[in-house]
C-alpha cells in the first residue's frame, strides 16, 4: 500500500488561511484566491484535496460560495468539512460535487445522523477525530469530548466509518512533526482507512509516516509547508514512495 499526500485548503472570511495549533487568534491567510490554490494542487498531481470551511465549524457565517467555486473547479476530487451537522447539509455538498464529506462533532454527538448517512453513502463519509493529547476536541476545537481518540476510533469503526482523519491538535500548523504514537493507537483501534493530519513539517515527517501504510494508513493531510514553499507536492509524494491513489 501507499501513502495519499492530501493538500489542504482552510477557509475563513474568503481566503485561504492556516491556523496555529487550532487557535483562531493565530490564523494566518496563505492566499486571496482559494480556488487558484486549489488548481495549483491540481495541476501539481493531487489526488484529493482536503477543504475545511472553518468560519462554519466555528459556527459562523461560512464560505459557501468560494465552497462551491471550489467543488465546481479544482480539477480533482475534494473531501469538504466544516460545520456539517445536518443530512441536509452533507447531501448538498454532494450534490454540488465533494468527492467525500466530513464530519467532526455531527458524527461524534448524534449517532442517528452518523448511522443515516453511512447507511445511504458510506463511502462518501469520513469522520474527523481531533485529538488534544489524547482526548478528541469537538465545536470547532474548543470543548472536549470526553473520549481518547482510540476510544472514538474502536467506536467509529463499529458503526460501519470507512475513513477516519485524525489530527494532533497541538501539532497542527506547527511543522514540528506528526504525533506517531497516536497514530499507532488509533490504527490499532480503527484498522485500515485512517488518515493523519497536524505536524508535517518537511518531506522527512512524511517519509516517517510512510511505513504505517502496510498497518492501514491512507493517507497524510499537509498544508503550511505547501503553502509556504518548504516543499513541493512532488517531493512529498516522492517521500510517501509512489505515485498514490486517493485515500
Amino acid at each position: 500500500m501507499t501513502l495519499a499526500v492530501v493538500p489542504a485548503i482552510d477557509l475563513s472570511g474568503g481566503r485561504a488561511v492556516r491556523l496555529h495549533q487550532g487557535r483562531r487568534d493565530r490564523m494566518r491567510v496563505v492566499a486571496e484566491d482559494p480556488l487558484a490554490l486549489a488548481r495549483r494542487f491540481a495541476a501539481e498531481g493531487a489526488s484529493l484535496l482536503h477543504l475545511v470551511d472553518l468560519d462554519a465549524a466555528f459556527g459562523d457565517s461560512g464560505n459557501g460560495a468560494v465552497v462551491e467555486a471550489i467543488l465546481a473547479g479544482a480539477g480533482c476530487p475534494v473531501q469538504v468539512g466544516g460545520g456539517v451537522r445536518s443530512a441536509a447539509r452533507f447531501r448538498r455538498l454532494r450534490g454540488l460535487g465533494a468527492a467525500r464529506v466530513v464530519l467532526g462533532t455531527a458524527a461524534l454527538r448524534a449517532p442517528e445522523l452518523l448511522a443515516e448517512l453511512l447507511a445511504a453513502d458510506r463511502e462518501a463519509v469520513v469522520v474527523a477525530a481531533d485529538a488534544r493529547g489524547d482526548e478528541v476536541v469537538v465545536a470547532g476545537w474548543t470543548e472536549g469530548g470526553g473520549e481518547d481518540a482510540p476510544s472514538v476510533a474502536s467506536r467509529m469503526r463499529a458503526a460501519g466509518v470507512r475513513h477516519l482523519l485524525v489530527t494532533a491538535v497541538e501539532r497542527d500548523g506547527t511543522g514540528s512533526g506528526p504525533d506517531l504514537a497516536l497514530l499507532e493507537r488509533v490504527l490499532a483501534a480503527f484498522g485500515p482507512g485512517v488518515i493523519a493530519s497536524g505536524g508535517v513539517g518537511d518531506a522527512e515527517h512524511v517519509r516517517a509516516l510512510a511505513p504505517l501504510a502496510a498497518r492501514g494508513l491512507a493517507g497524510v493531510v499537509v498544508g503550511s509547508l505547501l503553502v509556504d514553499g518548504r516543499a513541493t507536492l512532488a517531493d512529498l509524494r516522492a517521500a510517501a514512495g509512489a505515485v498514490e491513489p486517493a485515500p
